[in-house]
């Protein structure tokens, strides 16, 4: 008799789909990610997801959050890198925005984008 398998952990995205710059954001990269090593979760339309992980749902609204396979959180430019290097067509990209240089100036021209698109969206009441 045959031992049950586990399922092998997958990668967790946390986005928010009603933002639609966001939401058109992880359609693209869905597309270029193999289903099996992503599971993405869309906060808008389940937020208690994020009560027993201790995130706000207003964090994850204004950045991209993502929980990898060993249960470390990469949140923004960080977790963009960790999406891209899951989908082989651009896991390419994801290298050099590990770079020091790169990283830093990815993670701050993020945030940057990242604030000003939560504060538009919260002006449209894209929520």
């Amino acid at each position: 008799m045959q031992a049950p398998t586990t399922p092998s952990p997958r990668t967790v995205v946390y986005y928010n789909s009603a933002c639609p710059v966001c939401d058109a954001g992880v359609c693209a990269m869905r597309e270029k990610t193999p289903d099996a090593s992503v599971e993405w979760i869309d906060v808008h339309t389940r937020p208690e997801v994020l009560e027993p992980l201790g995130l706000q749902l207003e964090d994850v609204r204004e950045r991209l959050h993502l929980v990898d396979t060993s249960g470390a959180t990469h949140i923004g430019a960080d977790a963009i890198a960790g999406v891209l290097a899951l989908a082989p067509r651009w896991r390419w990209l994801a290298r050099p925005l590990q770079w020091p240089g790169l990283r830093t100036l990815g993670a701050w021209l993020y945030n940057l984008f990242a604030h000003q698109l939560y504060r538009w969206n919260r002006s449209r009441g894209h929520w």
